[in-house]
């Protein structure tokens, strides 16, 4: 098995509701995200060839994605009030709501089956809250 990896980061602000600790008050990050895909085999054609899949292809995906995210405070549905995200929105700020609790094993889910979605064949995804604390995702095989 042949494995690559890629690597992006993005900023952004978010909260935990219902959480009993510092994570429920709004803080950011400097979100690490680091893809790792896998093949069986190289590539024969003759622009891959002897590769898994482009490394520019799959930092571009992963590139795009982070983009996004970055500079917003990610909140899950339903976890402000109305009247909140409504004044948030009229001061211009930048707010990315998501079907799910922001917490890095989350995001780690998220971007994989993102990636495998755009054709890639992930093996792991690994987020790092801060550079210490790591969550990965990886599907049974």
């Amino acid at each position: 098995m042949f494995y690559i990896k890629s690597e992006e980061s993005f900023d952004s602000a978010h909260f935990l509701k219902d959480y009993q600790g510092k994570c429920s008050n709004l803080h950011g990050h400097r979100w690490r995200v680091v893809v790792e895909v896998q093949g069986e085999t190289l590539r024969e054609d003759r622009q891959n060839r002897g590769m898994v899949f482009d490394f520019g292809d799959l930092k571009s995906v992963l590139k795009e994605m982070c983009d996004y995210l970055d500079h917003s405070l990610i909140y899950e549905e339903g976890s402000l009030k109305e009247k909140t995200v409504e004044a948030l929105k009229e001061e211009d700020f930048r707010l990315i709501s998501v079907g799910f609790r922001p917490t890095a094993e989350n995001f780690s889910r998220y971007f994989y089956e993102e990636i495998k979605n755009r054709g890639f064949l992930v093996h792991r995804v690994d987020v790092y809250e801060t550079p210490n604390n790591c969550a990965s995702y990886e599907e049974n095989r």
